[in-house]
């Protein structure tokens, strides 16, 4: 039902974008989250849209850099990430919590759940 891709390679101050495609139900009330998880660390939050008003949640660590959008019309959410640093190379995955609500940090707070996608960014 998420479906993730964009991933890649990228070289250090490059850009990628990643996509992610909802199917299957309503995510209407929902809360749309990307995470990502490095090699040997856990998953942790980047970033975050509300569906239907648009606010939007950045972790510090990615604030400025990264922009989190979202397409209606397509059933799409976009994390475009300018500025990439080494340390951005992580498995990157698109999430939902339905409904909205809180606690849109943390990962366990997710009902839905893309594929993942790879992002290795070169010094």
């Amino acid at each position: 039902q998420l479906q993730a891709s964009g991933g890649g390679l990228a070289q250090a101050g490059g850009s990628l974008r990643l996509s992610c495609a909802a199917s299957g139900r309503t995510f209407s009330n929902a809360i749309m989250g990307w995470f990502r998880q490095a090699p040997g660390k856990e998953r942790e939050f980047v970033g975050a849209i509300s569906w239907s008003i648009g606010n939007k949640y950045y972790a510090d660590s990615v604030k400025g850099r990264f922009t989190i959008s979202r397409n209606n019309a397509k059933n799409t959410v976009y994390l475009q990430m300018n500025s990439l640093k080494p340390e951005d190379t992580a498995v990157y995955y698109c999430a939902a919590k339905i409904p909205y609500g809180s606690r849109w940090y943390l990962a366990n707070e997710y009902d839905y759940w893309g594929q993942g996608t790879l992002v290795t960014v070169s010094s």
